[in-house]
């Protein structure tokens, strides 16, 4: 069973090849070079961290293998540790950690480097929305059954990509979700009422648009089901589509314009950002 959040697989998805992805040895050996780089020109990790402009605990965290660096801790440590260009070449190489399937990995690299990322879902609250109890219930409804330590591999693994709401530059982010998203309860009552209270607080944030398809909407563009895209730096979209056994980036530029079209419909179907907070408002409420 690929199926995961609504942003991407874990272990236990077969996509294709049908093996579970293992650990991530690409960000061990970045890690431990970068480490290296920073010893030989005598530097502390504070003293590091105060010149790439990120914590000491990013950086543990980065050579530690235990986090992908995002584009300007690589640009900024390229020019500090001497400039040979060897993270930058090294960077796009970088797969995400244990956690993640395999075919999701492409689009996880994707989405670490976007200007833009776009999130149509009708299955379940996208992963970058969820809270640790919700993503809990979500692993532990789907099939095969789980045991703890699978469990807690995956919910880490998709709360560690929710650290793109911290990115600088930052995301312009915009979600469309189906209001029975919300209104399914899963987990229970107390667990929604924690995952509205969280769609209120993202929704909040000045680079993050939520919207909500209501349950009546005759005319709808989204019936072929999720849709996801990611503008590039360089301003060229792509986007990904998942399935139940594994997921597919979409680079033809016809298709991604037909994604994007879809996309464009589903916005102006879907409740306005206000609208939306206030029927956010109104379900919590009503808890």
């Amino acid at each position: 069973m690929a199926y995961e959040d609504s942003d991407g697989g874990v272990v236990g998805a077969a996509g294709g090849t049908g093996a579970e992805p293992g650990a991530s040895d690409s960000l061990r050996t970045f890690g431990a070079f970068l480490q290296a780089l920073r010893e030989h020109t005598g530097l502390s990790r504070e003293e590091f961290g105060e010149l790439v402009r990120f914590s000491k605990h990013t950086v543990a965290s980065i050579e530690q293998g235990r986090r992908m660096p995002d584009r300007d801790f690589v640009e900024r440590a390229e020019e500090l540790l001497g400039n040979t260009g060897a993270l930058r070449k090294a960077a796009p190489h970088l797969t995400r950690q244990a956690g993640l399937a395999s075919w999701f990995r492409q689009w996880a690299r994707l989405e670490a480097q976007a200007a833009t990322l776009w999130t149509y879902e009708c299955r379940v609250i996208p992963g970058l929305l969820q809270t640790e109890r919700y993503a809990r219930a979500v692993t532990e409804s789907v099939p095969p059954v789980k045991d703890e330590e699978q469990v807690t591999k995956q919910v880490a693994a998709r709360l560690e990509r929710q650290q793109l709401f911290e990115r600088r530059p930052p995301i312009a982010f915009s979600f469309i979700i189906e209001q029975a998203l919300v209104e399914r309860g899963t987990g229970g009552p107390d667990v929604t009422r924690e995952l509205l209270d969280h769609l209120l607080e993202r929704s909040s944030r000045f680079n993050v648009e939520l919207q909500i398809m209501p349950r009546y909407q005759p005319d709808h563009a989204g019936l072929d089901g999720p849709v996801r895209l990611a503008e590039t730096p360089e301003n060229r979209w792509f986007g990904y589509a998942e399935g139940q056994r594994g997921g597919m980036l979409i680079s033809d530029p016809k298709e991604v314009s037909i994604t994007l079209q879809r996309y464009a419909r589903l916005r102006s179907q879907a409740l306005n950002s206000e609208d939306s907070r206030g029927l956010l408002k109104q379900l919590r409420g009503a808890l």
